[in-house]
């Protein structure tokens, strides 16, 4: 007969291990994609090769393959990053603040601050990303998980707010108001303003009115815009 507690100890083990393999992987992991980072800041993304990744994060090629399939993949861990500062910098305000300008315009401004270390090399990130077939397309296939996190965020911007919309624009409302945050972050790569003075005060300005077109969606003769928009939404993005 097996012994109950020998039993339970070889399998406390066994979780210990996996758990201790589990930690294990996550640093490796983090380092892999710490030394990216740095390279990509110092020496530009064109210029940084897989095996200067894996040279700086002290880990062999195989294994940094291992971690990612190729470079894209490790600028997709650092866009996953940055998303995971963004919405841990975002919960007070999603808690407390009702408001929706107040709420939108936070959202926005906390991705600004996030990004803010990262803007010198975020133009190099740019122009790969535009090319459509580049997994780091804000409508890869690759950056779908990311996406719809971040579209996820948006959904928690409003239904934590005293917005009041027309009922077909609301379900794609998320969607839309990301698309308003891609064309900041657009405007970002551009703006060379000390601190990005001129993207702040574009959120500034645009939220505000944003608010006041969303809202008159619920006036009975713009209802018909709010439907053209919707089916407009619906088709910029492919589905997941």
């Amino acid at each position: 007969m097996t012994d109950p507690d020998a039993a339970a100890a070889a399998a406390a083990a066994a979780a210990a291990a996996d758990a201790g393999s589990s930690s294990k992987s996550q640093q490796t992991r983090a380092a892999i994609v710490a030394a990216a980072t740095k390279l990509f800041r110092t020496g530009g993304y064109d210029a940084t090769t897989m095996r200067a990744v894996a040279r700086e994060a002290g880990v062999s090629v195989g294994n940094a393959y291992y971690y990612f399939g190729s470079k894209e993949h490790l600028v997709l861990a650092f866009y996953d990053e940055i998303f995971a500062a963004h919405v841990a910098g975002c919960e007070r305000v999603l808690v407390t603040e009702t408001g929706f300008v107040q709420r939108m315009s936070a959202v926005l401004d906390i991705w600004l601050d996030v990004a803010e270390s990262s803007h010198e090399f975020a133009g190099k990130f740019f122009k790969h990303a535009a090319e459509p077939t580049s997994p780091l397309s804000v409508f890869s296939p690759e950056s779908a998980p990311t996406r719809e996190a971040a579209i996820d965020l948006m959904r928690r911007v409003v239904e934590g707010s005293d917005l009041k919309v027309a009922p077909a624009l609301r379900q794609e409302l998320p969607l839309l108001l990301w698309l308003v945050q891609m064309g900041m972050v657009l405007f970002w790569v551009y703006d060379g303003s000390p601190g990005r003075t001129r993207t702040r005060q574009l959120v500034r300005q645009a939220v505000p009115i944003l608010d006041k077109l969303l809202r008159a969606t619920r006036i009975p003769g713009v209802r018909g815009i709010a439907d053209d928009v919707v089916t407009l939404v619906r088709s910029l993005v492919p589905p997941a």
